[in-house]
């Protein structure tokens, strides 16, 4: 798991609009870089309308979001639309950006062993430095803590 001033590593994917950019840090104060396992799983619904209903406080503290699992891009739109989210998913299909944030690997489920996302979250700064890491994060409340979070750190 990368810690608070860990350098954070670049992020060059294709969003859910099959554009592929770099996530830039510095556009924003911070930048919230979620990951989750599946688009359109209770879980991760209710992770993502979590950041879509605080949506206006991620905007008002200059504070970007982007939500990044291991979904083909043709599953990303779908669920962005049907939740009306207001940030970018990513595709990381071969995991290698979740990799770099110690976000992917080997997982269990109904006694079956895979590769898959791991539910971790980073804040990082405009400088590109994680100032906050979650590890295995409950989705329900998870963007309200973020911003009392952000707020703590910045006084």
């Amino acid at each position: 798991m990368l810690q608070p001033g860990d350098p954070a590593p670049d992020i060059a994917l294709s969003d859910h609009r099959d554009v592929e950019t770099a996530v830039d840090p510095s556009a924003a104060r911070y930048t919230v870089v979620y990951f989750y396992p599946r688009a359109d799983t209770p879980g991760c619904t209710t992770e993502a309308c979590g950041f879509r209903d605080e949506w206006t406080a991620f905007e008002g503290a200059d504070v970007a979001v982007v939500g990044i699992s291991d979904d083909p891009v043709e599953d990303l739109a779908p669920f962005a639309e049907a939740y009306d989210l207001p940030f970018t998913l990513r595709s990381d299909p071969d995991g290698a950006v979740a990799s770099a944030y110690d976000s992917y690997g080997e997982k269990q489920l109904f006694g079956n062993t895979f590769d898959g996302v791991f539910r971790n979250t980073y804040v990082i700064d405009a400088d590109g430095t994680v100032a906050l890491a979650y590890e295995g994060v409950s989705p329900d409340g998870h963007a309200s803590e973020i911003l009392d979070d952000i707020e703590s750190i910045d006084g």
